[in-house]
C-alpha cells in the first residue's frame, strides 16, 4: 500500500506492506535510525516519536495507520542551523544518559510531556516517563534533564 507522511518537515511517501510498522517505517524507508527498535511492545518506549505532536511508540502504530500524519523523530527537534533542542541540549548538560539506548525514547517523551505540562515536579516528570525504561537506571539524570529544560521554558 502506497503510505505518504511528512517526516520532519519532509514529504515521505514509499509503497510498503499493510503490516509495516512505523518504527520500521522511519527506519527502513525514511533512513532515520535514531528512532530505537527495543521490545516491539510498548513496554520500553525506545522507539517514542511524536505523531501529530502526541507521544507514542512506533513499534505499535501502523505506518498506515500515520498515513497523512505528520511525525517528528529525534533527529527533527534540532534547528535547521543543527542547535540542540532545549530538551537535548538538558540531556547533555545534565548527564542525562549512559548506553543512549533509551535516549531518543526519553528525549521524544520528555518534549511531549513539556508540552502538556510546561512545569513539572519531579514526581510529575518521574510519572510522565513510567513508560520508558532505561536498561541502565540513569532515571536521576534523565529526570534531572527534564527538570532543566523545564525551567529553560522548552516545549
Amino acid at each position: 500500500m502506497k503510505v505518504s507522511l511528512t517526516v520532519n518537515g519532509k514529504d515521505v511517501t514509499a509503497d510498503v506492506e499493510d503490516r509495516t510498522l512505523l518504527v520500521h517505517f522511519l527506519r527502513d524507508t525514511a533512513d532515520l535510525t535514531a528512532t530505537n527498535i527495543g521490545c516491539e511492545t510498548t513496554s520500553c518506549g525506545a522507539c517514542t516519536v511524536l505523531l501529530d505532536g502526541e507521544s507514542v511508540k512506533s513499534c505499535t502504530v501502523l505506518a498506515a495507520q500515520a498515513d497523512g500524519r505528520a511525525v517528528t523523530t529525534l533527529e527533527g527537534l534540532a534547528s535547521e542551523s543543527g542547535e540542540m533542542h532545549p530538551v537535548q541540549r538538558a540531556f547533555h548538560n545534565e548527564h542525562g544518559l549512559q548506553c543512549g539506548y533509551c535516549t531518543p525514547g526519553m528525549v521524544m517523551a520528555i518534549v511531549s510531556l513539556l508540552k502538556e505540562n510546561p512545569s513539572p515536579t519531579e514526581a510529575e516528570v518521574r510519572t510522565g516517563l513510567e513508560g520508558n525504561i532505561c536498561r541502565c537506571t540513569g532515571y536521576h539524570n534523565i529526570v534531572k534533564a527534564a527538570l532543566a529544560a523545564a525551567s529553560e521554558g522548552a516545549k
